[in-house]
Order: structure tokens, then C-alpha cells, then sequence
């Protein structure tokens, strides 16, 4: 069985130099961790015949993936970095040690090659910044950050914190829409199969008995017959209105327009309003406390904002500083933020203390955000019992009435 020779810290921060029989690397690092130890380095020894270590001869190959980096992925890596580098382990050090924790995939490849790319002389930041797709500019900024000011480690502390709450927000929002969408395709897919199946059967004994429909029942008869027979036409709408949606979203005039309509919605309006400035205070309070300058700042803000008409502001925002006036004035008068939001900002200004009142703006507005989300939820039940009481109540007096009709002549 292969010997292999690693290096590990114990839960006291203690070096640990030892070795272990294993079948693989992978066995080994597992030993390595049943005996409480986090391996920081592991190589296979060199055989009798004095065999080259195959831990050292051979780089490590990236594996074929489907799919990118997940975000909940990226924040725990992130996490665990900060705390690696925190106890003071190099950077190439820590990126391997997590590689090699992680099961073959996207971020497995990237750190394989991030770890490669530094060790051939390139920062931190330089080598993240080759793979977009993982680490987006908000993220290679404050890395870049970080090694610049020497506080790496409290920067993706940061960053860890700013990614899990962006998270948390974004799966509240879905969370709550789960529920109301679950039950209106259940109840769609209920009264499609009536109109589809049941109402025909009506429509047949209608017929034979030569009954005068009433003008709600052949509306009915004529949505039924459009479900029955040319549903495709439904299906080709369907999928045309999205096609244009993509469409003019595709342009930025187009996209802005969308953005503005959405912040307009009854409703829903409200909290993706409260969402995105969350999302704007958030990132740009996480970056000017990261130390990025105010001007990159805003750029990166404006490219990760997530709609156009925020975006807007915010590089209107951008001009403004650039010729030496203030945040505020152009916020003000976007009115994509209220009074409160832009005094705040005001006051931050004034005071330097800019990034921690965008922090507390974004924490004020998440907290808004679960509000509307649970006031929301509370309206769209008995929105939907209304609704498709409505739905079904249209059905059952539609297909009645002829029959009252018809017992009210044979009792004439």
C-alpha cells in the first residue's frame, strides 16, 4: 500500500508532520481528518527503488464539467479562506488545501489553475480575475483590495458576510413566491383538464337537446373549444411574448424600460424596489470600507446593480463625484431611493462615515424586504382563493344555466 507524507495542523494550530498508508490521496487526506488533524500538505513517499513521489511529479488535471460555480459555493469557499488565511497559511497554501477538499467541478478547475497562475508569479486577485465567471469584478476588486492594504483576510471576511446576506435575501423573495406559484399551476393545470374534457361532454348534451345557450355558457363552450382544438396558438403566444420580452431586453433602451415597469408593479413593484437599492447601499458600503476608491466603486456597482434604471442613477451619481460634487443631489433626483435613503447618504458624506451608513441603509431596507415578503404572502392566499373561486364559480353557473332554462320550459 502507498505510504504517504503530509503535513497538517492540529486543533490547537500546531504543526503536525507525519505518515500515513493509504490507497489514494483522497483515502489519506480522509485518514488524515478522522484523526482531527486539516492536512495542509500531503505527498506520496518514494518508493525502494527510488520512484519519483507521484504527489510531486505530476500536476494536478482539471476534470470536463457541466455548469458553472454555485453562489453558495463560492461563499463557503470565501468563508474558509478568510479563516485559513486569518492563521496566517500562504495564500497558494490555502487555495490548494481547499481544492482539495472540494469533489471534481467548476470551482475544483479554477482553483487548480488560480493555484498554478500565483505560483508562477501572479497576485491573487490577477489570477481570480482570469475566470469571470467564478469571481465576478465586485470580487477580484476587494481581493485586489485586500492584498493591497495587507487585510486579505478581513476582506473576504467581508466579502463572505456580503455574499451570504445577498443569498439570504434572494431566497426569501423566492421563497415566498414558491407557494402561490405552486398552487396556480396545480389549479391552471385542474381547470385546463375541466375545459378540456368535462365541459365538451356538456356542450354534446347541449346540443342534442337543443338547448338556447345564455351568453356566458357559450362564451364557455368557445374558450373550451379553443383549449381543445387549437391550443398550440395558446403555447405559440406564450412563448412569442417571451420572445419579444428577450427581445427588448436585449437593447438598453429596451432593458430600462422593463427595469422601470417592474418598479412600478403593484405589489411586487415595492419589494424588488427595496431589493435593489438593498443590493446598490450593500455593495458600494462593502467596497469603499474595503478600501476600493469611490470612483471604481461606483462602476463596479453600476455592472453588478441588476437593473437598468438603478444603473442609471448610479452612473449619474459617478459624473457627479467625478466633478466634485456630491453622492446625494443625483439620488435625489433619480427618486429611485426615498428622503430617508439620501439623508442618510448625506450625513455619511458629511461625517466620512459613507460605507457605514450604506451598510445601515442596506440592513434597514433587507428588513423591509421580509416585511413586504410576509405581508405579500398574507395578501396572495386569499387573492388566489378569490380568484379561483371566481374561476370555478364562472364554470359551474355557466354550465347550469341552460339547464335551469331547460327545466323551466318543460315545467311551462
Amino acid at each position: 500500500m502507498p505510504l504517504y507524507r503530509f503535513e497538517a495542523m492540529n486543533a490547537q494550530g500546531q504543526a503536525v508532520k507525519n505518515e500515513i498508508e493509504a490507497v489514494s490521496e483522497e483515502e489519506a487526506i480522509e485518514k488524515i481528518r478522522a484523526q482531527k488533524l486539516f492536512p495542509t500538505s500531503i505527498k506520496q513517499k518514494a518508493d525502494r527503488r527510488g520512484g519519483v513521489s507521484a504527489g510531486g511529479a505530476r500536476k494536478k488535471k482539471t476534470t470536463i464539467t457541466i455548469g458553472g460555480v454555485s453562489n453558495k459555493q463560492l461563499t463557503l469557499f470565501t468563508r474558509q479562506l478568510s479563516t485559513l488565511q486569518d492563521a496566517g497559511l500562504p495564500i497558494v497554501r490555502s487555495v490548494k488545501i481547499l481544492e482539495g477538499q472540494l469533489k471534481p467541478g467548476a470551482l475544483k478547475n479554477t482553483l487548480i489553475t488560480v493555484a498554478d497562475d500565483v505560483e508562477g508569479g501572479m497576485t491573487f486577485s490577477e489570477a481570480l480575475g482570469k475566470h469571470p465567471r467564478a469571481f465576478d469584478k465586485l470580487y477580484v476588486n476587494m481581493v485586489r483590495a485586500g492584498e493591497i492594504g495587507g487585510v486579505l483576510d478581513a476582506i473576504l471576511q467581508r466579502l463572505a458576510d456580503f455574499r451570504e446576506k445577498s443569498q439570504r435575501l434572494k431566497k426569501k423573495i423566492l421563497g415566498a413566491m414558491i407557494y402561490p406559484a405552486a398552487v396556480l399551476i396545480v389549479a391552471g393545470c385542474i381547470v385546463a383538464g375541466i375545459l378540456t374534457f368535462i365541459v365538451p361532454k356538456f356542450k354534446e348534451m347541449f346540443d342534442e337537446l337543443d338547448v338556447e345557450l345564455p351568453g356566458m355558457t357559450q362564451m364557455l363552450m368557445q374558450i373550451s373549444d379553443f383549449l381543445k382544438y387549437h391550443w398550440y396558438w395558446g403555447i405559440a403566444g406564450i412563448v412569442g411574448i417571451i420572445a419579444f420580452v428577450k427581445a427588448v431586453g436585449a437593447t438598453s433602451g429596451g432593458r430600462y424600460i422593463i427595469d422601470k415597469i417592474k418598479l412600478k408593479l403593484p405589489l411586487f413593484g415595492n419589494i424588488i424596489n427595496k431589493s435593489v437599492i438593498a443590493r446598490f447601499t450593500r455593495t458600494l458600503g462593502t467596497l469603499v470600507a474595503s478600501g476600493v476608491p469611490i470612483l471604481e466603486a461606483l462602476n463596479i456597482t453600476k455592472e453588478t446593480a441588476g437593473n437598468a434604471v438603478v444603473a442609471r442613477a448610479i452612473g449619474n451619481v459617478h459624473d457627479s463625484i467625478r466633478e466634485g460634487e456630491s453622492i446625494a443631489e443625483p439620488l435625489a433626483q433619480s427618486k429611485i431611493c426615498d428622503d430617508m435613503v439620501v439623508n442618510m447618504i448625506d450625513v455619511g458624506e458629511e461625517t466620512g462615515d459613507l460605507d457605514k451608513m450604506l451598510l445601515k441603509i442596506a440592513d434597514q431596507y433587507d428588513e423591509d424586504v421580509d416585511v413586504a415578503v410576509a405581508g405579500l404572502s398574507s395578501l396572495i392566499e386569499p387573492a388566489m382563493i378569490i380568484i379561483l373561486g371566481g374561476i370555478c364559480g364562472f364554470i359551474v353557473i355557466a354550465l347550469f344555466l341552460p339547464l335551469i332554462t331547460l327545466m323551466n320550459s318543460m315545467g311551462g
